[in-house]
């Protein structure tokens, strides 16, 4: 037994009670006290653990709590960083917390969310059976850079994963690209079919061909710059996916119904939660399914009974007034949410929460790249608009400059009031908040209303 490595278990377990005690989360702090105790603790924890790592731009939490399902569903022991911690410290902390005293961990397999950059260390420490990477999108540029650099960290962290199975995006150039420069195995996956009706207005993050800088050309988009893209020059193109969505039959704002292929089997899917960027992430989970051997058919039917993670279209029912919940935190994930509302068919209320603290990033001119003029554009369909956060002004400049009515719009500052108004409106409504903001306005929830903590 390892003396530091126990005393860094212990630390770290009794960090975390000590925080649950006090109400508060302690899902990173706890991780930082056991690495001061025994720095390389995270690769003694995971030596003996096998290891699924889930990284990309968006998607990453709601992908890995997707697997996990289809982990639980084909009777596989597993735990995973679930309360969104995905540094280091983080990821630390929940090796410790389900280890025994003596660093032997407690479960067969491990889900880990990783942040793009820290996926470059952690890669080194955890020995990955298989890699998810769900896509690459400008993000806050004040902590990731461009796109370039966001892929370079992924690639980086794939270096150190020589044992793992790569499950890359086919429809995503970029993502596609990181199977070029290594020998790993990989499972591509994608969308063979478009997903919307109609779009919001986007820019591209990868308008030109990596090999020749060419301009692209697309058979058809699914959103931002994914899709079936082509090099008119030098014939570079989406790779033929292993795994793939055939069709989307049907989406609305619960669920989405679609036929996955795998191998050229059919398996016809329900997956648990709507919106088109969900049905990348149940694809991708069925592309991890094949890097682990599990039973397609097992996993086709565990997206129809995962529970959504915390903040990411998790929905709250209070007095009878339905609340959705979607985090966003960059252009591509916000108007892939403006998407998912342009296609409601019932009126809604809709509420922003903007805040430029450093886990948001204090860059928030992304706000301008986003296309809500057409979401003002859809008129009656939405009631009122309410904005909050630190950064609320701005973002009710945002919709006076794209033509919403004032008299529909509100400056709401506390949380609790703004929850309040949500459900005085008597209609369904999506609560967008960017990161802190969806910590803190759910902790509001959990607090009056009776749900849980989002750690529980």
């Amino acid at each position: 037994m390892n003396i530091r490595v126990s005393l860094s278990v212990l630390s770290c377990k009794f960090c975390r009670l000590a925080l649950r005690l006090l109400g508060r989360g302690g899902t990173d702090f706890p991780g930082r006290v056991a690495l001061k105790v025994c720095p390389d603790v995270l690769g003694r924890l995971a030596k003996n653990v096998t290891t699924i790592i889930v990284t990309g731009t968006n998607g990453k939490t709601t992908t890995a709590r997707m697997i996990e399902q289809a982990l639980s569903d084909s009777g596989i022991s597993y735990f995973a960083n679930r309360s969104g911690a995905n540094l280091l410290s983080g990821v630390t902390a929940e090796f410790a917390m389900h280890s025994s005293m003596t660093g032997k961990c407690k479960y067969e397999y491990a889900v880990i969310e990783a942040d793009e950059a820290a996926f470059k260390t952690i890669g080194k420490l955890v020995d990955a059976k298989a890699v998810v990477v769900t896509n690459v999108f400008s993000d806050q540029l004040d902590r990731y850079g461009e796109v370039t650099q966001t892929l370079e960290n992924i690639r980086i962290g794939i270096s150190h994963s020589k044992n793992a199975v790569l499950c890359l995006n086919a429809d995503d150039s970029l993502t596609g690209s990181l199977a070029e420069t290594v020998d790993n195995p990989v499972v591509f996956y994608g969308v063979d079919t478009p997903i919307y009706k109609t779009r919001v207005a986007e820019s591209s993050d990868a308008p030109f061909c990596r090999v020749c800088k060419h301009e692209y050309e697309y058979d058809y988009v699914t959103y931002g710059h994914l899709g079936g893209y082509r090099c008119p020059n030098c014939g570079a193109k989406r790779p033929q996916p292993q795994v793939s969505v055939k069709e989307v039959i049907a989406s609305d704002a619960e669920h989405s119904q679609v036929v996955m292929t795998q191998n050229g089997e059919e398996y016809p899917t329900t997956i648990n939660l709507p919106g088109g960027y969900n049905i990348y992430n149940a694809c991708s989970t069925m592309a991890c399914g094949a890097a682990l051997g599990l039973d397609p058919q097992v996993v086709s039917k565990s997206l129809s009974a995962f529970s959504c993670a915390f903040g990411r279209m998790e929905k709250f029912d209070i007095n009878n007034v339905p609340l959705r919940m979607i985090l966003i935190k960059n252009p591509a994930g916000c108007n892939q949410v403006l998407n998912f509302l342009t296609q409601m068919e019932e009126p809604f209320t809709f509420a922003v929460c903007l805040t430029d603290h450093t886990q948001d990033g204090r860059d928030i001119s992304w706000i301008w790249d986003v296309d809500i003029e057409r979401l003002v554009a859809m008129g009656d369909m939405i009631g009122k608009v309410l904005v909050s956060g630190n950064r609320a002004d701005d973002m009710a400049l945002r919709f006076k400059y794209a033509g919403l009515p004032m008299e529909k719009l509100e400056v709401v500052r506390d949380y609790l009031d703004l929850t309040n108004a949500c459900v005085a409106e008597g209609r369904p409504c999506y609560i967008m908040p960017t990161y802190t903001a969806m910590l803190d306005l759910r902790g509001t929830i959990s607090k009056h209303f009776g749900f849980k903590a989002f750690w529980e």
